[in-house]
């Protein structure tokens, strides 16, 4: 094989679906997924949604902005003057607030601009606020006092869920045999399903094989032992 077939491979797209009704809900983000669906009645002007890297923050947070007309920046990437621009739609989201770039003023600003407009902020986080380490202690109360709504680590329902829609994604069938197989198996988080998947799909493509049990195995020992293939 060219040595330049893994790099084609790797610049091959798969489309993936991002639409609410792709999001799979079970008792891991039931709890979000409703605080989502419930806006504009909330009972606060913002809200905080807190999960682990790769748990849906982001894919929840794109379908509220959907809804809700809102435009979404990092907390990194915000700009105190340009506040009243950002809202100027009446809605926001906000991600990664735990981020060390956060940049607090403009956050503070942010938050205060919307309670007194009327405005309403969707925040997200992969540590509740309590843990934040802030410089400013009024944006730290600021933070605490609003509602913060746990994405759950994800049980099988999410797992198998994910892994099927992964595997849709890249036009990809797998038997219910072989799902099952990866479940009792695999990391228990949604970031290895899907690298696991895109794992399994760049192997198969390499060496033009189908996706078996003893493919997917080779990758589940990778994932256990990182330096197993290198």
């Amino acid at each position: 094989m060219p040595k330049n077939s893994e790099q084609l491979l790797l610049n091959l797209t798969h489309r993936e679906a991002l639409g609410r009704d792709d999001f799979l809900v079970t008792h891991s983000n039931a709890a979000v997924v409703a605080l989502v669906d419930e806006w504009p009645n909330w009972l606060s002007y913002a809200a905080i949604i807190v999960g682990p890297e790769g748990s849906g923050k982001s894919h929840l947070a794109a379908v509220w902005c959907c809804a809700s007309d809102a435009p979404m920046r990092t907390a990194a990437s915000l700009n105190a003057d340009e506040i009243p621009l950002l809202l100027a739609s009446g809605t926001a989201a906000i991600e990664d607030i735990d981020d060390p770039s956060l940049n607090e003023r403009a956050l503070f600003h942010a938050l205060n601009f919307a309670k007194q407009e009327g405005k309403y902020l969707l925040l997200t986080s992969k540590v509740h606020p309590q843990k934040l380490a802030l410089k400013i202690p009024d944006l730290a109360s600021r933070l605490m006092a609003l509602p913060a709504t746990n994405i759950l680590p994800p049980d099988d329902a999410l797992l198998r869920g994910v892994l099927v829609k992964q595997f849709a994604d890249r036009q990809i069938a797998v038997e219910e045999g072989l799902i099952s197989y990866i479940l009792m198996r695999m990391p228990r988080s949604l970031a290895s399903a899907r690298t696991l998947v895109a794992d399994v799909d760049r192997l198969a493509l390499l060496e033009k094989a189908e996706i078996t049990k003893p493919l997917v195995a080779r990758i589940l020992s990778q994932m256990e032992s990182p330096d197993l293939f290198t």
